[in-house]
């Protein structure tokens, strides 16, 4: 790659940054673009889609934030303690970084490291759910699904109470938690769980992005 060629896509990679932690993915590529003080095609010939951008920018800084909530929750010694960390963790990382919202959304499905680091975050949680129900102390048809709707509901709300409430989600998040400790079970839930497919129609209804 020529000289002018890396000093655009550094300056691409900073913009999208910026935007992508202030606004989300789906920012509009022609405004990183004009951040980056270089032409929309520019853009295009470097990377090409917005999923190559997103790879390039985000699937790290997601993976290493996303990764340490995992790690810490799985090593605290309670492990009902480490379920509502990790849970906690990940919607503060929604309510604080539009990027990361969009990651656990899983809604760039084109975004080859993306989906994989959605992968990997999927069977960390599933590992958090696993050890608190063999402890006995959240409820055993609690789902990794389950934990997908808790993110994809919050995030919504989250963002829209940003500027008025912005820590309104941990109250509702201290309502669900309460509620999916073993005590508080009353007999069988009304529905059986979601399946993951149903888990991704109800997340892109919600976003608007497939």
């Amino acid at each position: 790659m020529r000289a002018d060629a890396q000093r655009n896509a550094e300056k691409l990679r900073a913009a999208a940054a910026e935007l992508f932690k202030e606004r989300g993915l789906k920012v509009p590529l022609k405004e990183i673009a004009r951040r980056a003080g270089v032409s929309h095609g520019t853009l295009y010939n470097l990377f090409g889609t917005r999923e190559a951008l997103i790879d390039e920018v985000v699937t790290d800084l997601a993976a290493d934030r996303l990764g340490e909530a995992a790690k810490h929750a799985l090593s605290l010694e309670d492990a009902w303690e480490g379920f509502a960390y990790y849970v906690e963790k990940v919607c503060e990382l929604q309510a604080t970084d539009p990027a990361v919202a969009d990651v656990v959304s899983g809604r760039y499905p084109r975004a080859e490291r993306l989906m994989t680091l959605c992968d990997r975050a999927r069977e960390a949680g599933s590992q958090v759910i696993e050890r608190a129900q063999q402890a006995g102390s959240l409820r055993p048809d609690f789902t990794s699904e389950d934990l997908l709707l808790i993110f994809a509901t919050n995030a919504p709300l989250a963002r829209a109470a940003a500027d008025a409430a912005p820590d309104a989600w941990r109250r509702g998040l201290a309502f669900v938690l309460d509620g999916l400790r073993t005590e508080a079970t009353r007999g069988p839930l009304p529905v059986a769980p979601l399946t993951t497919a149903q888990v991704y129609d109800v997340m892109e209804n919600l976003t608007g992005t497939p």
